[in-house]
Parts: structure tokens; C-alpha cells; sequence
């Protein structure tokens, strides 16, 4: 796993194995505290904004976010925070709830592949095709026999949706399992966040290790060079929001779009 200052995520290299209690969920020394990383956010906004305005002109290319992570890691509050601003004509969020019935009779990337964003457009996925291997695997819904070959083809997929000019931005948002308990605490002592709690979270949390382990076989399994997982240090919200804005404006820099060229020669045409 690879860093290149304390702003940059943890990014899995192929082949590496990943042992997540090991990995920092919580930084310091980013030189950032809350007020001045959320004055950086903005200016980020900023910039991705007009960088998306371009990416959506010239309509060649699209980049899709990946956002998983446990129970209360803030895929949610990360959305909110680092996509402000951005036009929702080129900027879809896609939320991965229990599969349908329909899904459930075609082949489990089929409802993924059917909402990757289209040229020109941002796709923000909150939660994703990686839940076929997590939920699925923890709770064994299916055989391994049918779980386990799914690494290889959602490497497949990445490939085929980056050989199709869709970069791919995956992001493990990393807590820690006291953080997590202190989210859901927070949830039950405050009677306007009631709504975001379920009884089924505990149920889940439960099999916090066993889900520790499904995440360092997505991590080590699917992070490939067209499609490198990053681990987002999540224990501070801001500094969790800050990481993925930072990656993301760095993105669109390298991917540095253009205005395309004009059809024709508008000099001296004028809108009477």
C-alpha cells in the first residue's frame, strides 16, 4: 500500500495483502484542522465543478465513485460534503438497496452496469456491486462455490467499463469499531436521528469481524491497476471528507478535460 503525503489515502497496491487493523483509521499531522479542511473542501468544489462542466462538454468520458464502507462510516455525509455544487445534469447518485426481484433473475451485475454513468457524467455509487461479495458472503446467501468467482469478474467489469473511457474512483471508508459504537449511540441519544437507526445494525455489528474479513478479500482481490482501491482514514468526518475531495479533484486534474472546439465560425454573428 502506497502514500504520498498525509492528505493521500491508503492506496492498495495489486497483489498486497491487506490487514485493516493495521491501517490507521484516523490521521493527524494533515496540517488541517476541522474549519480550515472544510474551507479547503469548498475551494475543491469549487474547481470540480468547473472541471465537470468541461468533462460533461466534451462528452467523451465519465468517472464513477465507488463509496463502501460500514455501518455509519458516512457515505451519505461524504456525498453531501465533496459534491457540493456540482450540476445534478452531469452529477447521479446511486443508492444500492436489497436486490429485486427483477435483479435477482438476471446475473448480479446486471443492475449495476445498467446505472454506470453515461459520457460526459459523474456516477456516484453508495454502496455497490462490491455487496455481492460483502452482505452476501457474511450473511452466505449463496454458496461460496458461487460468492467466491465474483472477484474476478467484477475485476472484468472495471476493465471493460475502463476500457470504455469510465475512470473508477473506489473508496473503503475506514473506521474503527469504537467510532462505529459511538455513531449508533449518538443515533439513539438524539430523537432527530432516530430515523437513521435500525435494530438491524446491532444484528450487523455484530459480525463486525466477519466483516473486516469480506473487506480485505474485496480490497486485496479488486484492486488492480485500472481500478485501485483507496482506504479512506473515516474516524473524523471532516478529514474523511477532505481525503476523498482531494482524490477526486486530482482525478479530474489528471483526467483534464477540454471544451470541445465549436462546429463553426461564430464571429460576427449577432442575436438581434
Amino acid at each position: 500500500m502506497t502514500t504520498t503525503n498525509n492528505l493521500a489515502p491508503y492506496t492498495v497496491k495489486p497483489g498486497v495483502k491487506v490487514d485493516l487493523r493495521s491501517i490507521p483509521s484516523s490521521i493527524e499531522g494533515t496540517g488541517y484542522k476541522k474549519k480550515s479542511a472544510y474551507k479547503r473542501i469548498e475551494e475543491n468544489a469549487v474547481v470540480m465543478a468547473e472541471l465537470a462542466k468541461k468533462l460533461y462538454a466534451e462528452n467523451k468520458r465519465s468517472i464513477l465513485l465507488v463509496l463502501q464502507g460500514m455501518d455509519t462510516a458516512g457515505k451519505d455525509g461524504t456525498i453531501r460534503s465533496v459534491m457540493k455544487g456540482m450540476n445534478p445534469t452531469s452529477c447521479q447518485v446511486v443508492s444500492f438497496k436489497k436486490p429485486s426481484e427483477e435483479d435477482l433473475d438476471h446475473d448480479f451485475l446486471w443492475r449495476i452496469h445498467r446505472t454506470v454513468p453515461r459520457r460526459g457524467n459523474i456516477g456516484i455509487f453508495n454502496r455497490s456491486h462490491y455487496e455481492d461479495v460483502l452482505i452476501v458472503r457474511v450473511h452466505s446467501l449463496v454458496p461460496e462455490s458461487t460468492w467466491q468467482p465474483r472477484y474476478e469478474l467484477i475485476n472484468d467489469f472495471e476493465k471493460l467499463l475502463s476500457s470504455t473511457q469510465t475512470k473508477i474512483v473506489k473508496c473503503f471508508l475506514h473506521i474503527s469499531k469504537e467510532t462505529q459504537r459511538e455513531r449508533l449511540q449518538a443515533r439513539l441519544d438524539d430523537t432527530a436521528k432516530h430515523w437513521k437507526f435500525n435494530v438491524g445494525d446491532l444484528d450487523e455489528r455484530k459480525r463486525w469481524e466477519d466483516y473486516q474479513v469480506a473487506y480485505e478479500a474485496c480490497l486485496e482481490n479488486c484492486s488492480t491497476e485500472v481500478a485501485p482501491w483507496h482506504i479512506i482514514p473515516s474516524d473524523k468526518k471532516w478529514c474523511r471528507n477532505l481525503v476523498v475531495s482531494e482524490l477526486l479533484r486530482a482525478t479530474l486534474e489528471e483526467m483534464d478535460p477540454q471544451f470541445p472546439a465549436p462546429e463553426a465560425d461564430y464571429d460576427g454573428i449577432v442575436v438581434e
